[in-house]
Formats: structure tokens, C-alpha cells, sequence
């Protein structure tokens, strides 16, 4: 019989909040932002008040670590489930502020209206009615004064029981002594079984990854500078999508903005670009990648928690080094030269906004590659190179989609290996053989999916060829994504509705075409064999129907980078099934000219 992993106790909603405030259990902020509605958290409030259960929290205490006295230290309980619960009680009763996933801190207010004895959400309906308590948490305020409020409620509401507006006053005050459950999980336990188990128990809630663990055991190490090496990533990720985050943190954190976390990430006040804004997972995974050269972070828990490879112990000079070398990971990811070194190269590939990044897994991956082959001194040019084509080849590819771990894992152990150019020249060439080009892609590309890799690489590579708009003269594709570009249908939506196709037919990406606004307006719901007779005869000397291509050269010139076939008879027909077949190969052998120019 197998040994309980666990143990199960209740406490007082109270005594919780309380351990949290002082640290006895750890929640950091940034361990997750916090995702629920305001509504959820009125529901919270209402089954609290019902005498509902609320399901149980889950914490996992760090495992001990051998100090160098050779004793043992007892670590912090982590709260790993239940934090959008807990965070929206301490928000909702304490009127604490919380940090949203667009980090932006905000209030959220509950009200309560005592004689219906029902919650709902803040409004300006709520503020102009005298029955409604606008915002619950000041009846849980530590100098709250219960007959004042009881007489100042009823002068304002002369009608209402003053017996019944007591007792439901009461009812509310006592939610925080209902009991939540606590599942306390066994400090021995590893993080993968950690990991089993809160699938197991809470299938339904946000899924739990191992970036949050390790966050959480960042933001839990008084020892090593746990709190602000936490801080560092918080903060970098604020700055990189709000530059005027500067002025919050120099007031409310002068300590932290003398440190040399905050000197390495000041260039970002000036910083727009949103090409990558990375999220805390992504600096966590970037920095432990390219520091440790391994890619499953399950590996940086068990580090953290000071676990040898080796010996299977847990030793505090793990922690220690673990630590130290973290910094020095995140160091070189808020590095202004490396970080806008590594966007310039993505940059370089066509990629122009994040809107065209369809891995954040990629991206981690080829920011990673750039900083270990940076450490080990490859020469500029190769490091471009190599990082250019490599990611371009992992969005074609989809190499790092899904389970990427494992992929990355070993891929960045080849940085040890030996000379990784050449291994990067073995994969490419085996991943994109002819066989890819001319028949995996073009099928590829058969998507309704805007966001599909393949149409992003399409629209980067028509950037970096330097491809005008569909049936432009002038204006290139570059400037229209930078812009504003239409995504325009070549045989347009209307047209083949009425031959019955759904729309994951007229959707297709090979009947998509970047191109101005007002040619896509003039075009209009016109079939191809309308409008490319009227742009032949614009050409011949007809006036002006699209844009200001006014000769046949310059028109062939335009569909061979927009990827029309030469031969019109599909569009001229309106033969969409056919056109669809060529123009997937034209699109296809135009991004195969583009990748082996990068």
C-alpha cells in the first residue's frame, strides 16, 4: 500500500488571508496574473454567503535542503492552485488592487445590497442608489464601526428593517470564517508527480505549468535574491508593454530601481517596438535555456529546490549556483544590445509585428540560440544567419509546436555538442527537402486559417523580396503591414457563398492578397472575371479602375510576386479550385526564393 502524498486540513477563510499576508504561505504576484472576471468573483462572494463550497487549495511546501552545516531547512509552502480564488477574496474584502494580464493594477468592487442580500459588480446605477453598499470592502476594514453603519444605512433608507439590514450585515461580515479546505502536498514529492496531481484534481481550472513553479520558487528565496531576481522578470515584462511603467516603479520601488537589474532594462522607457513582448514564462525559459543549455523546465524546479542530478539530494550549493546563474540567464535577456541585436535579425527575416509569430515557442527558441552562440563567440554574420533561417525553419515546420520541450531540449544541448552551424545545415537540409517545397507546403497551405505559419512566412517573405501590394504600383507589402494592409479575396466571399462553399472554402489562404485599402473597396464583391478585364484594359489605355499599374509589364511584374498564375484562364473562367491548386505551388516556390536568400 502506497504512502498518502498529502494531507487535508480546513481553515477560516481569515486565518488564510492572514498566513499569505505574512508570507507563511507564498503567493507571488506574477506567479499567474489574474484572469477572472469581475462576475466570477461576485459568484465567489454569493456561494461564500450561501454557505456553498468552494473547492480546495492545493499548496506544496519546498522541499528541504541540505545546508552547509549539514543541517536541514524546511522551506515555504507554496500556494500552486487556488490563487484566482484567493486573489479575488484579498481584491474583493481587503480592496486590495489587483495586477491584471495586461498588467495593469485595477480595483475591483462588489456590492452588496443588504436587504436582498445579493452581490453584484460595481456600476454607476449601483452609485446612485442609497439601498446598495457600493463596495464591500469597507465593512471588513480593521476600524470598521458596525452601529454607525447600521444608522447611517437606515437614514438613508428610512423604510428598510433595521433588524433584517443587522442580521444580513452580520451574515456578510462572518464569510471570512468559513472554512476552505487545504491540501497540503508531500515536501518529497518531485515535480512531475506535483504536476499529475493537480491535473487530476482540477482537470477544469487554468492549466498549471512548470514556469509557474518555478516563478514560484524565485519568489520564495530570501537566501539568494529570490525576490528581486522575481522583480527583474515582473518588471522587464511591464516595461516591454508599457515603457511609462518607469514612474511606478522609481516611486514605489526606489530600493529596486537602484539595482543593477533596473540599470540593464531602463533603455525600455523608450521602447515601442511590440514585436516581443515577452511574457514571465518566456524570460524564465529564455534564461534558463540559454544559461543551463537544457529545455524542460521541470529541470530548473528541481534546481531550484536545490536537487543534485548526481547524488538524487537536495543540496543547498545547488540552490546557490542555481541562482547565481539565473541572474546571469536573465541578465543577458534585458541586455538592450542583445535584445534588440536578436529582434533586428528577426526583423531582417520579414517578421514586422507580432501579429506574423505564430510560436511564442520559436521565437524563445531562436532568442536562446542567439545568446549561447553569442557566448560562445561565433562570428556576427554566421550568428544572423543561422539564427534567421533556423527560425524561419521551426514556424515552417511547426518543429516546436505543441510539446515543444523536448524538441527544444535537444536542439540546444547540440550547442554543447560541437559546431551547431552544421548541425543546423543537416537539419534544415533534411526538414526542407524538395519533397517539402514541392508537396508538404503547398498541401501546408491549404488552410482557412489566417494566422496559419505558412501564410505569416508568405507575407514575411513578401516583405524581404520587397513585393508590392496586390495590383500596386508603388506601395510595397512592407509599408502596408507596417501601416495598414487589407487582406483582400481574389474571388471574392459573395460570389462563392452563392455556389454554396462555407466559409472555410472562400477562406482559404491561397485566395488571400495583401493590398491597399482602395483597391480592395473598388474591387468589391466583383468575380476575377470582371475586375482582371477591366485592369487589361487599364493597361491598353482604358482609365484607371485599380491602383496605377497602367502597362502589361509592370502587371506581370505584380501578379509573378503576388503569386496570380501567368495563365489567366482560372481567374478569367472563375475557376477557384483551379486557381487554388496553382497559386498553392506559386506561393510555395515563393517562399522556398525567399529562405535561400535569408
Amino acid at each position: 500500500m502506497s504512502a498518502l502524498k498529502y494531507s487535508v486540513n480546513q481553515q477560516p477563510i481569515q486565518i488564510l488571508l492572514g498566513w499569505i499576508q505574512s508570507g507563511d504561505i507564498a503567493i507571488p504576484e506574477i506567479q499567474r496574473p489574474f484572469v477572472w472576471s469581475s462576475t466570477q468573483v461576485r459568484n465567489l462572494l454569493d456561494s461564500l454567503l450561501k454557505g456553498y463550497p468552494v473547492g480546495y487549495l492545493i499548496t506544496w511546501r519546498n522541499p528541504s535542503v541540505r545546508l552547509k552545516d549539514g543541517s536541514q531547512s524546511a522551506g515555504k509552502r507554496i500556494l500552486i492552485d487556488g490563487q484566482q480564488r484567493i486573489t479575488a477574496l484579498m481584491a474583493s474584502l481587503l480592496g486590495q488592487q489587483v495586477l491584471t494580464k495586461h498588467y495593469k493594477l485595477t480595483r475591483i468592487r462588489i456590492a452588496y445590497h443588504p436587504q436582498q442580500r445579493r452581490f453584484e459588480v460595481y456600476n454607476s446605477a449601483i452609485a446612485k442608489d442609497a439601498s446598495w453598499i457600493p463596495d464591500i470592502s469597507k465593512l471588513f476594514e480593521p476600524n470598521f464601526k458596525h452601529m454607525k453603519f447600521i444608522n447611517d444605512y437606515c437614514r438613508n433608507n428610512p423604510t428598510v428593517d433595521e433588524e433584517n439590514l443587522n442580521e444580513s450585515i452580520e451574515q456578510l461580515r462572518k464569510i471570512v470564517n468559513n472554512p476552505i479546505g487545504i491540501i497540503e502536498l508531500d515536501s518529497h514529492l518531485d515535480i512531475d508527480t506535483v504536476t499529475e496531481i493537480f491535473i487530476r484534481v482540477n482537470s477544469a481550472g487554468v492549466p498549471l505549468n512548470q514556469a509557474d513553479f518555478a516563478m514560484s520558487k524565485i519568489s520564495v528565496n530570501n537566501s539568494y535574491g529570490g525576490q528581486e531576481l522575481r522583480k527583474a522578470i515582473d518588471y522587464f515584462c511591464h516595461l516591454a508593454i508599457r515603457p511609462s511603467f518607469y514612474q511606478s516603479i522609481e516611486q514605489n520601488d526606489a530600493q529596486f530601481a537602484k539595482s543593477d537589474y533596473y540599470a540593464k532594462m531602463m533603455w525600455l522607457r523608450h521602447e515601442n517596438s511590440d514585436l516581443y513582448d515577452p511574457s514571465y514564462a518566456d524570460v524564465i525559459r529564455v534564461a534558463f535555456t540559454s544559461e543551463f543549455k537544457r529545455g524542460r523546465l521541470s529541470d530548473l524546479v528541481a534546481l531550484l529546490s536545490g536537487r543534485n542530478f548526481d547524488t538524487r539530494q537536495y543540496e543547498e550549493a545547488v540552490v546557490e549556483d542555481t541562482f547565481v546563474r539565473m541572474k546571469k540567464g536573465v541578465m543577458r535577456f534585458i541586455n538592450e544590445t542583445n535584445f534588440k541585436s536578436f529582434l533586428m535579425i528577426i526583423r531582417s527575416a520579414g517578421f514586422l509585428s507580432n501579429v506574423m509569430i505564430t510560436s511564442g515557442s520559436a521565437l524563445n527558441m531562436a532568442y536562446s540560440l542567439y545568446l549561447v552562440m553569442n557566448e560562445q563567440n561565433y562570428p556576427k554574420a554566421d550568428i544572423e544567419r543561422t539564427v534567421r533561417r533556423w527560425f524561419v525553419m521551426s514556424l515552417l515546420t511547426q518543429r516546436y509546436t505543441g510539446s515543444p520541450e523536448s524538441a527544444i531540449d535537444f536542439d540546444i544541448r547540440q550547442t554543447l555538442a560541437g559546431d551547431f552551424i552544421a548541425y543546423s545545415k543537416s537539419v534544415i537540409s533534411t526538414e526542407l527537402s524538395d519533397t517539402f517545397w514541392e508537396a508538404r507546403l503547398p498541401q501546408g497551405l491549404v488552410t482557412p486559417t489566417i494566422s496559419s505559419p505558412f501564410f505569416r512566412v508568405f507575407q514575411a517573405a513578401q516583405v524581404k523580396l520587397g513585393d508590392k501590394g496586390f495590383l500596386s504600383r508603388d506601395i510595397t507589402v512592407r509599408e502596408l503591414t507596417e501601416i495598414k494592409a487589407d487582406i483582400h479575396h481574389i474571388f471574392p466571399r459573395d460570389m462563392l457563398k452563392k455556389r454554396g462553399m462555407d466559409k472555410t472554402m472562400y477562406n482559404q489562404v491561397a485566395n488571400y492578397a495583401i493590398t491597399q485599402t482602395e483597391i480592395n473597396l473598388a474591387i468589391s464583391n466583383k468575380p476575377p472575371s470582371v475586375y482582371f478585364v477591366q485592369i487589361l484594359a487599364q493597361c491598353r489605355g482604358d482609365r484607371k479602375y485599380y491602383g496605377n499599374i497602367v502597362d502589361e509589364q509592370t502587371l506581370q511584374e505584380n501578379l509573378v510576386m503576388n503569386c496570380i498564375p501567368q495563365d489567366l484562364a482560372s481567374l478569367l473562367n472563375d475557376d477557384y479550385e483551379g486557381f487554388l491548386a496553382q497559386r498553392r505551388v506559386l506561393m510555395a516556390q515563393r517562399i522556398r526564393q525567399y529562405f535561400e536568400r535569408l
